[in-house]
């Protein structure tokens, strides 16, 4: 399936990158002891804890703090709607009769085998002319056939689902082990997610819905893992979801920590605490007082100096990072902001070529 190749080569492509920009981050921090930035425009912990509940808010919130404005899930999208079947649609028949038992099994011979398509709007089946069922729903074209067996056999019953949909169906690429599922007017996201096995690792935050070429503004996060059904929406054919890698988005946690490292945030948020955890912890040689999230371009970014006091005593889900964030422990103070960024900026710039490097060849992603 040529989705399914684009989006794994699109995915190995990322990884690769994202690999090079965190080794070029953590050669150089590794080769230089920055301390921390002291000037006045340095954000508090009220500060942090305030852009916090932001993020708690879930994925479009986040998305807005990265200046990435989606609208909201339009109601509409969580209506069922009619289906109906199409040319090229295979259907599969039961037919249930107390005697013609020669005919249930035929019935469910070819119904095993291969099933009935929907050829020139008309399938075939054993005893009948072509039935017209095209542009009729399952129920109405169940009846349409069930009404001209009894006109040969009395008591005959027929029971009609799908067995395969050309048009009628979503694909599905990443880490999921189902291709491809019909829709019928009823399936929802979380079903469909349920059938493609997403596995319990998957990054959620950087997974989406795409609609006509257009990205969904869904929060699989709220969905599998705060059971939240206003994201549930119904699918139609040509959906695609793609469900993304757990290293499709990170943090960093660099400077006197046990081990400097890149994190993985497949939630798309992770507490802070947690994240100097991931890294062993601090260093005897760190400073407490001076624990630093730099956020955002690294020419004009929010940074966040907060208290060791502060990770320990305030609520772990008051105190949140997003992808992107770098944790900085310092090992002593720094006056002058212009020579941090000076240092920084050799590194960033590359960073940023990389980045241009993954939009030209068309990558976009939420």
């Amino acid at each position: 399936m040529h989705l399914s190749k684009a989006n794994f080569s699109t995915s190995n492509l990322l990884n690769l990158l994202q690999i090079i920009a965190c080794l070029l981050v953590l050669v150089f921090f590794s080769s230089c002891t920055n301390p921390p930035y002291r000037g006045n425009d340095v954000l508090g912990a009220d500060e942090f804890v305030m852009d916090s509940y932001r993020i708690r808010e879930g994925k479009l919130s986040i998305l807005s703090m990265e200046g990435k404005e989606i609208e909201e899930l339009p109601s509409s999208l969580l209506e069922e709607y009619q289906d109906v079947i199409n040319n090229g649609d295979v259907l599969q028949v039961a037919i249930y009769h107390p005697t013609r038992h020669d005919l249930v099994e035929s019935v469910q011979r070819i119904g095993q085998v291969v099933g009935f398509r929907v050829t020139d709007g008309k399938i075939f089946l054993p005893d009948l002319p072509g039935v017209r069922v095209e542009g009729l729903t399952l129920h109405q074209a169940q009846d349409a056939i069930e009404k001209l067996y009894r006109e040969q056999i009395r008591d005959v019953n027929v029971f009609l689902s799908y067995r395969d949909r050309i048009l009628r169906k979503v694909e599905l690429a990443g880490l999921v082990m189902v291709p491809n599922i019909p829709v019928d007017g009823r399936l929802r996201l979380f079903e469909t997610l349920s059938i493609a096995k997403v596995p319990p690792n998957a990054n959620l935050f950087k997974s989406y819905v795409v609609r006509e070429n257009a990205l969904l503004p869904v929060d699989l996060y709220k969905l599998l893992k705060e059971g939240d059904m206003g994201q549930n929406i119904v699918m139609r054919g040509g959906d695609k979801v793609y469900i993304a890698d757990p290293s499709a988005s990170t943090l960093m946690v660099l400077g006197e920590v046990h081990k400097e490292r890149v994190v993985d945030l497949p939630d798309g948020f992770m507490t802070l605490r947690k994240a100097i955890g991931e890294a062993g912890g601090i260093l005897p040689s760190g400073d407490r007082s001076y624990i630093q999230i730099i956020r955002g371009n690294i020419l004009h970014p929010k940074i966040y100096t907060l208290n060791w006091e502060h990770v320990v005593r305030l609520p772990s889900d008051s105190m949140l990072l997003i992808p992107g964030d770098i944790v900085y422990v310092a090992a002593r103070p720094l006056s002058e902001w212009n020579r941090f960024v000076n240092d920084l900026l050799p590194t960033f710039i590359a960073l940023d070529l990389i980045t241009k490097g993954i939009k030209s060849v068309g990558i976009e992603v939420p």
